[in-house]
């Protein structure tokens, strides 16, 4: 009788953590005052209800990979590494132009990376925690050792520039993290989920269609849902809340941003409001955030920081991480 055959496997890592972010946005800036002159709405109504002053907008020859390729070539320079140290690159993006080839393989391209691993996540405003969560269970289980992660969106070629409810709202960027090994856990354990029962709430029906959402049951589902999931990212991760130094949501709506803040109690912690000057990135808004906190010294190199994504799906995802 043959005796069964045993595989093996990789030799298993304790933990891994993010070694550096990278950042970038279109120069295009597009003010309240300027979308004023194209649909019926104003500076003062748009902040009141979004938070939003300002935010960037792509020209046609920036795409989602010239955008990814900014910001992962900032995030590699400053993890202190080559790029043939890179084995895996995974690109969270929910306007993609086209649906093949994987945006993920063309960055790799552009930034010297040689045959990595390559994907592309769709997990619309909660894509670049679930991406993270993906890059360190590969780095866990020794499937990849050093991890480019990239969020990043072209929202604008899928707006109705018409449509006020959602022209205000949605804006270009990318944000970037290399991830790599640690002998101690640097990104704690995901808390993810979705309700495809709501899914109508925010979606593009087609390819001729531009992004539609039912602003109002969204932010009662954000407001009511997602902050017990936040808490439970904590708990997971062994970290009080009093404890964290940044808390950093998917960039929506200020007033959503600033209620979840609220629920979570955090008092010493600083709440990212990137959205004022940078929009609703989708995907790429939690690295851009956080990416702009490190770079103005808002918060310490290796202290806590509670990453919360959510959005179309309704998809959501929660993790505590080490500043880098």
């Amino acid at each position: 009788m043959t005796a069964p055959l045993t595989l093996r496997l990789p030799e298993l890592v304790t933990g891994s953590r993010i070694l550096a972010f990278g950042d970038h946005q279109p120069a295009r800036v597009v003010t309240n005052d300027d979308l004023a002159r194209e649909v019926d709405t104003n500076d003062e109504w748009i902040r009141s209800r979004v938070g939003i002053v300002e935010r960037r907008i792509a020209g046609p020859e920036e795409g989602i990979v010239e955008l990814a390729v900014q910001a992962g070539g900032k995030a590699l320079a400053g993890s202190g590494l080559a790029p043939a140290d890179i084995d895996l690159v995974i690109v969270a993006t929910c306007s993609a132009e086209t649906p093949m080839p994987s945006h993920a393989a063309m960055v790799a391209h552009r930034l010297g990376i040689q045959a990595p691993g390559a994907y592309d996540l769709n997990a619309a405003c909660a894509g670049f925690c679930y991406a993270l969560a993906n890059a360190d269970a590969a780095i866990r289980t020794g499937m990849a050792r050093h991890v480019l992660v990239i969020g990043a969106e072209k929202m604008s070629q899928w707006i109705d520039w018409t449509d006020r409810s959602t022209c205000i709202i949605f804006a270009d960027g990318a944000g970037a993290a290399v991830v790599g090994p640690a002998s101690s856990p640097g990104v704690g354990p995901v808390v993810w989920g979705s309700d495809g029962a709501q899914a109508d709430r925010i979606m593009i029906a087609d390819r001729n269609s531009y992004i539609r959402q039912e602003g109002q049951a969204v932010f009662r589902w954000a407001t009511s849902a997602i902050a017990p999931v936040a808490l439970e990212a904590c708990e997971r991760a062994g970290v009080r809340p009093d404890e964290l130094a940044a808390i950093v949501p998917h960039q929506a709506n200020l007033r959503i941003i600033d209620a979840i803040a609220r629920k979570v109690k955090a008092p010493g912690a600083v709440v990212a409001h990137d959205i004022t000057h940078s929009g609703n990135t989708s995907g790429a808004s939690i690295p851009l955030a956080l990416s702009h906190m490190i770079e103005r010294g808002d918060v310490p190199s290796g202290a806590p920081a509670l990453l919360i994504g959510f959005g179309a799906g309704l998809a959501y995802a929660a993790q505590v991480i080490q500043i880098p």
